[in-house]
This record gives structure tokens, C-alpha cells and sequence, in this order.
């Protein structure tokens, strides 16, 4: 069960990479995410049953998610739609277009390959498949975004979220900023939603339901334990709080809590790691005093 755990924690962590890109460099949420994140496993999955390689129908899925970030980030940019809004509309609209993909709600991946078939040959214990494509995934995701924001255009995007009319001031054209965060970002979360998607072997349009509150517990949680961090530390501090917040959710389960309401778990868990670094501070504040 922990290996297990440790390797959804890995495909996991790679939504909360995503939702890092807006969330704490833009400075807004999009919630886009839960649009992108089915899109991407539903697309994925209906490539696959149509004969594609399952590493080029995951590449694919990250191209729908850009595509639904593009999208977002045009509503926002030129239609002057607020942001939180561009994501509902794009959010909602995206569920006919997977049940136009995939012409069911669901989609199942019985006797199709997969992308952790390819490591078939290895004869590897059960799970350990996921947690060895997982780390190839984060390396990639994490060396790409690393190598991005030490660009000129990376540094460009960091300003856009710093400071909007610097940025302005200095000649950066900050909507096409957005329009590339945006698209950047939805196209990692959908990645995780098609890898999510052939690890449980299915594709479901509803499976986006209150996964930018998993991708944000990431995020939260990596803040919360390990503080003030360096950029790659940073994105290292998001992986293992998804790892920790799957083996939570884990915990949960094994208390034999009713799994029906485990969205509830999951808002709780994020809501006491938001509160947290209240107490700290009101704790160091009485200490001062």
C-alpha cells in the first residue's frame, strides 16, 4: 500500500507543479485545472483505444491542456473576462468536449497498453512501475521549469507575477505572459491527468471534481513543513507534499473512515494547512512580546 501510495504521490505531485506556475508566480488561481486535468486523461486514454503509442497519446493530452490554458488565457488577456471566471467558463465548457472525445463519460483502458508498460521488462514489483515513471516525469517537469524561469522570457513571466506595471514599465508584454503560464501550466496538469488516468485505467470526465484542492494541499503542505526554500527546493518541497498528503489521505482510509466523503477529508486537510502558519505566527508574535 505505501509503495503504492508513494507512486500516486509522484503522478500527483505533477498537478501540484502545475498549478505552481499560476498560483504562487502569476498570483492567481485558475481554475482552469479542473477542466484540464480530465481533458488531459480523457484524451489520452481515447488516443490509446484508437491504436496511438501511449507516450505519444500522453503528449497529446498535454497538448489539449495547453490548448484549454490558451483558451483561458485569451478570455482573461482580451476578453477582460476575470480570471477565476475565464477558468469556470473554460471549466464547463471542457466537459462537452471530453463527451465529444471520448462519446461516453467514461472511457476504460482494459487490455490497452500503457505508459508504464514500456517497463514491462524490467520485472518489477507491483507499483514500483509508477514510482520509477513518476521520477522520470518530476525530473523532466522540474528541469523544465528550472531551465524556463532562468530564461530572459522565464524571468519575464516572474516579473509579470512580481510586480504587473513594473513589468509594463519595462517593455514586458505581461498578457502574453499570462497566455504562456497559463497555457504552460494547464499543459503539466493535464500531463498528470493522463498519467493519473492509466494508472486507474479509465478516463472520466468528472474525475477534475476538487482536484485543484489536491494540486494546492501539495503546494501548502511542501510550504508548511519545510519554509523558506530555494527555487528547486521549492518544486522538491511539492513532490513530497504530495507524497505526504496521498499517505495522509492513506491514514484516513486505513482508520476504515467512510471513503464516500473523502473530498471533505481532503478540504479539511488543506484548510488546517492554510490555518497553520497562522498559529505560528500569532505564537512568535506572543513570544516577541
Amino acid at each position: 500500500m505505501i509503495i503504492s501510495t508513494i507512486g500516486q504521490g509522484f503522478l500527483w505531485a505533477v498537478l501540484g507543479l502545475g498549478i505552481f506556475l499560476t498560483f504562487r508566480v502569476l498570483n492567481f488561481p485558475d481554475l482552469t485545472t479542473e477542466g484540464s486535468f480530465p481533458l488531459g486523461g480523457a484524451v489520452c486514454v481515447t488516443a490509446i483505444t484508437n491504436g496511438v503509442s501511449p507516450i505519444l497519446a500522453t503528449l497529446i493530452g498535454v497538448l489539449a491542456g495547453m490548448l484549454a490554458g490558451l483558451t483561458t488565457g485569451l478570455l482573461f488577456t482580451k476578453g477582460k473576462i476575470p480570471i477565476i471566471l475565464s477558468g469556470i467558463l473554460v471549466m464547463s465548457g471542457l466537459n462537452s468536449v471530453m463527451l465529444f472525445v471520448m462519446k461516453s463519460p467514461n472511457l476504460s483502458l482494459l487490455n490497452q497498453s500503457k505508459i508504464f508498460d514500456l517497463l514491462n521488462f524490467l520485472n518489477l514489483p507491483p507499483n514500483y512501475d509508477k514510482i520509477i515513471v513518476g521520477l522520470i516525469i518530476l525530473i523532466l517537469v522540474v528541469g523544465g521549469i528550472i531551465i524556463f524561469l532562468n530564461t530572459d522570457l522565464g524571468q519575464a513571466y516572474i516579473a509579470t507575477g512580481d510586480n504587473e506595471k513594473m513589468a509594463k514599465s519595462l517593455g514586458i508584454q505581461t498578457d502574453r505572459m499570462k497566455i504562456l503560464g497559463l497555457m504552460i501550466s494547464n499543459g503539466i496538469i493535464a500531463l498528470s491527468g493522463a498519467l493519473i488516468a492509466q494508472s486507474e485505467g479509465y478516463a472520466d470526465i468528472n474525475k477534475g471534481i476538487g482536484v485543484i484542492v489536491i494540486g494546492l494541499a501539495s503546494i501548502i503542505l511542501g510550504e508548511l513543513l519545510f519554509g523558506e526554500l530555494t527555487l528547486f527546493e521549492r518544486l522538491i518541497a511539492i513532490v513530497l507534499g504530495s507524497v505526504i498528503y496521498q499517505l495522509l489521505i492513506l491514514v484516513v482510509i486505513q482508520l476504515k473512515l467512510d471513503t464516500t466523503y473523502l473530498k471533505i477529508y481532503s478540504s479539511v486537510i488543506l484548510a488546517v494547512c492554510l490555518i497553520a502558519p497562522q498559529f505560528k505566527l500569532k505564537k512568535g508574535g506572543k513570544q516577541n512580546g
